[in-house]
């Protein structure tokens, strides 16, 4: 690797490890068909990467995120809480009230009514 390239990228990622983990995933990024962002010179994907992270035209935190975000093979999906919306108040001492009530009869009366009438050809 080039040296300046590499004395420039320390001034950005001060751990050479983390400089070495960035920039390989970069230099993959690149394979994958992702634009980059400086001028290539005839230079590899590595090189081209290092430049990238030493000229600042990458930032050094959105590609750790996409790096960590490549590794993960679970995702937490953060799910609602279950007391997210606050109680209405039954205004009405009536617990009838609370609930729309249906008898199943007039519940498959209405599905009926949903239905298209049977298609009868002539």
């Amino acid at each position: 690797m080039a040296r300046v390239t590499v004395e420039d990228c320390i001034e950005k990622i001060p751990n050479r490890f983390d400089l070495v983990l960035m920039a390989a995933h970069r230099a993959r990024l690149i394979s994958s068909g992702t634009e980059i962002t400086v001028e290539r010179d005839n230079d590899k994907n590595p090189v081209v990467s290092l430049r990238e992270i030493g000229d600042g035209t990458i930032s050094p935190g959105d590609l750790k995120e996409d790096l960590i975000h490549s590794l993960q093979k679970y995702v937490e999906v953060d799910e609602p809480d279950g007391a997210a919306a606050p109680m209405v108040e039954n205004r009405t001492n009536d617990p009838a009230a609370d609930f729309d009530t249906m008898s199943e009869e007039d519940l498959l009366r209405g599905i009926e009514g949903l239905a298209p009438p049977d298609r009868r050809d002539e």
